[in-house]
């Protein structure tokens, strides 16, 4: 049976962080911790949130990793204890989303983190008690602050999803204002992330017309404007349009994501300097070659919508024109070009085969076809 569930409250316009106050009172946050990174406060963007958010008294974590771990989160939990906090605002990227997540569930439930963990069983586990989290996003990739989901590295350097519709964010406020000037390889890294989620929950098999047509939607608006937001990081209407496609892309991959993800969740668990929306990209075009094969995928048409809604003649042009548009972008030309190394792939592809987002993949993948996919993307 299709579960279609839809999502959360979301404010979206230039300006929309001055209603975080507002959100506040709304959903009954008298004090809350405050999830961010030292880019973010470096910025200035985490300075626009507390003066929107004065005076309500508050806390403040700032020390979240590129790649959230599980030791930020008991850093971020202690503070939460200590001061008293009766809930959350994540101010950043994916990254300082899911770290507030994490913090959502370690603040509220008893045990290890990884008791909580996706593959672990953990759901279920995760309740109503979690505390209640605003997203505000400062990248348009990831789209975390719509998503019932959140990935960190846990202590045995696994990387994990963890899931709970518990863990939405009672409010997204997505305020485009807040990406103006974001530089142009993070722009373009996580707008592919989005562009990603968009076109992989697009071929996932599960039934939920309602989120095709989102992620296709999503898909036209990212692959347009992503070069221009790229470009000219003060674009407004590129970046609106691009942080609409990383909104679209998450309220969209409830429907399930597949091996794009399960590599970079792994690969990410590896070596987590690597980005994940950068390796997002790289693994597209062999993902999108092994998907074409896929009986679902066949009867429904689905490479030719995606080429469509990305203005391309046919579906077989798809993978070289993700390879150029990361060259255009001035993303790197494969895993090589990373730091990858083939003698990682067994770990890699072990990590893979376990992941979450392996069993919604269109097609089922095998350890060779992993380390196929990984050989293609080097």
């Amino acid at each position: 049976m299709a579960f279609i569930y839809y999502v959360t409250q979301i404010q979206f316009d230039f300006g929309a962080v001055s209603l975080l106050k507002a959100e506040c009172q709304r959903i009954g946050i008298t004090k809350p911790l405050i999830v961010t990174d030292p880019g973010v406060k470096a910025a200035g963007v985490l300075q626009k949130a507390l003066d929107a958010l004065a005076p309500l008294p508050h806390a403040v974590f700032d020390q979240t990793p590129s790649n959230p771990t599980e030791a930020a989160v008991r850093a971020a939990t202690a503070i939460y204890k200590a001061e008293g906090c009766d809930g959350l605002i994540a101010v950043g990227g994916g990254s300082a989303i899911d770290c507030a997540k994490g913090v959502a569930i370690a603040a509220t439930h008893e045990g290890p983190l990884t008791h909580y963990a996706t593959i672990e069983g953990g759901s279920p586990r995760i309740t109503e008690r979690a505390a209640p989290l605003i997203a505000v996003p400062t990248t348009s990739g990831t789209g975390s602050e719509v998503a019932r989901g959140a990935i960190l590295i846990v202590d045995d350097h696994r990387k994990l999803g963890f899931h709970s519709w518990h863990l939405v964010p009672k409010t997204a406020i997505c305020d485009p204002e807040l990406t103006l000037g974001l530089p142009p390889k993070l722009t373009a890294a996580t707008g592919m992330d989005a562009i990603a989620h968009c076109m992989e929950t697009f071929m996932a098999a599960a039934f939920n017309p309602p989120a095709d047509g989102i992620a296709l939607d999503g898909l036209e608006r990212g692959w347009a404007h992503i070069e221009r937001a790229t470009r000219d990081g003060g674009d407004r209407e590129a970046r609106r349009q691009l942080m609409s496609a990383s909104m679209q892309g998450a309220m969209a991959f409830q429907k399930g994501l597949g091996c794009v993800h399960s590599l970079s969740h792994s690969l990410g668990g590896v070596d987590p300097r690597l980005h994940h929306g950068t390796l997002n990209a790289m693994f597209l075009p062999a993902v999108v070659r092994f998907n074409a094969e896929a009986p679902s995928v066949q009867a429904e048409h689905r490479l030719q919508r995606m080429a469509h809604a990305m203005g391309l003649a046919s579906a077989g042009d798809i993978p070289e024109a993700i390879r150029d548009m990361n060259a255009r972008l001035g993303l790197p030309g494969g895993l090589a070009e990373m730091g990858v190394q083939a003698d990682w792939f067994a770990k890699i592809i072990t990590g893979a085969l376990a992941d979450h987002c392996h069993k919604t993949n269109p097609r089922e993948a095998s350890a060779q076809d992993y380390e196929a996919m990984l050989a293609a993307s080097m």
